[in-house]
Order: structure tokens, then C-alpha cells, then sequence
């Protein structure tokens, strides 16, 4: 890492298109946490952007990226195409790697937020990524229930105590997962955590969960 630490608006090439991004690594950063958005959301996103200011306020880079291209969100079923979501999570990895101010000395981390989440935990178990610890944001974890078996990630779920669906699908993922993980609840919380201290709740839990296993 540099001295004064980076942050730069990117094009992070991918194998048929290329992709915007944002990377911002704080000096002697212990790790980097890339995001996976849900679907119709961006690297944009408020709530993910929060949380990330939080991260890099306890010492983590982060990398918000858009999945998508402009053109590609604009079909409903790229949104929910979580093999193309992967993979592009995959190749964003890999580039991030290929950067000076990242490299193979830090541990790399996945926070994803809704079908993202999904990416995530997908992405984790590839052999290739190396990835140190996911945190979900009420997510679609069930949507990689097919690969629970071989997740050996620490994995964090944070679900809003009042998303009841979301709550339900992460109850049974957490049961099914068999490497270390945890379920955290926030009480009276949304699909989105609009509340007061709601998303603030979020950014801690994630912060506390990404420096213990990144650190």
C-alpha cells in the first residue's frame, strides 16, 4: 500500500465487457472487502457505500463495482443470472490481485447485499479466489444452496428481524452451512434497513466480522 493510501474511479476489464468501479484502500490496510450489489442496485448503492465507509474507518479497502453494464441491467434476467454474477465477481477478483496496491499479501473479503449474497458465497467456494470471509446483507443465500457443501469460508449472515422471507431462507442456509458462520438479527429491520441505527448495525457487525478474519 502506499503511504497516503488510494482511491480511484476504475474500468476493471472482464472477459466480454469492462466494468466501473471504485477502489478506495486506506494506509496500511489489512485486507480488501469487495462488494457484490443486489439486483437493479450499483456500485452506487447508499447502503452498501455506508457500509464501506465504515470498513475503511476500521483500517479495510473496498471495492464497489457495478456487475453489469448500463446496457446489460437493463434486461431483468441479467439481475437474477447469478452464474454471470459469479463470474464477473471472479474476474473482479483476480484484477483486484493484479493491482500493486493489493496484490497476494492481503486477504480478500465478499460483503454482498440481496441476490449478490448469492455471488458471494458462489464465489468463495472457487478454488481460484482465495477469499478470506463473506458477510450477506440480506441476502439471497439460498440462490447457492447447491454449494453449501463445499463452503469453507467464514461466512456472516446479517438479515432484518422484520424481512421475514429473507430471515426464513438465511435460518436454513445458516443450519446448512458447516464451516464457521454466524447469524446475526437486527431487530425490527426491513429488507433494507431504513430504520434508525439499523444500517449502522449492519456496518459494524460487518466491520467486526471482516477484521477478525482479515486481519
Amino acid at each position: 500500500m502506499t503511504t497516503d493510501g488510494t482511491h480511484a474511479v476504475t474500468e476493471i476489464p472482464v472477459s466480454d465487457t469492462t466494468l466501473e468501479g471504485e477502489l478506495a484502500v486506506p494506509a496500511d490496510a489489512s485486507g480488501l472487502v469487495v462488494f457484490a450489489h443486489g439486483s437493479g442496485s450499483s456500485r452506487h448503492s447508499p447502503r452498501n457505500n455506508a457500509v464501506a465507509e465504515t470498513l475503511r474507518n476500521r483500517g479495510l479497502g473496498t471495492l464497489l463495482f457495478d456487475l453489469l453494464t448500463e446496457t446489460e441491467d437493463r434486461d431483468r434476467e441479467n439481475r437474477f443470472d447469478i452464474p454471470l454474477l459469479t463470474d464477473r465477481l471472479v474476474e473482479t477478483t483476480a484484477w483486484a490481485r493484479e493491482r500493486a496496491e493489493i496484490g497476494d499479501a492481503y486477504p480478500i473479503g465478499y460483503f454482498g447485499a440481496s441476490t449478490g449474497a448469492a455471488a458471494a458465497i458462489r464465489g468463495a467456494v472457487r478454488s481460484e479466489t482465495d477469499i478470506d470471509a463473506v458477510v450477506s446483507r440480506g441476502g439471497r443465500v439460498d440462490m447457492a444452496s447447491e454449494v453449501l457443501d463445499d463452503l469453507e469460508t467464514p461466512t456472516l449472515l446479517i438479515v432484518g428481524g422484520e424481512d421475514e422471507s429473507v430471515l426464513g431462507l438465511n435460518r436454513e442456509v445458516h443450519e446448512a452451512i458447516s464451516c464457521e458462520s454466524d447469524l446475526r438479527i437486527v431487530e425490527g429491520a426491513g429488507h433494507l434497513f431504513e430504520g434508525p441505527g439499523e444500517l449502522e448495525a449492519v456496518a459494524d457487525h460487518a466491520a467486526d466480522w471482516f477484521t477478525t478474519h482479515l486481519g
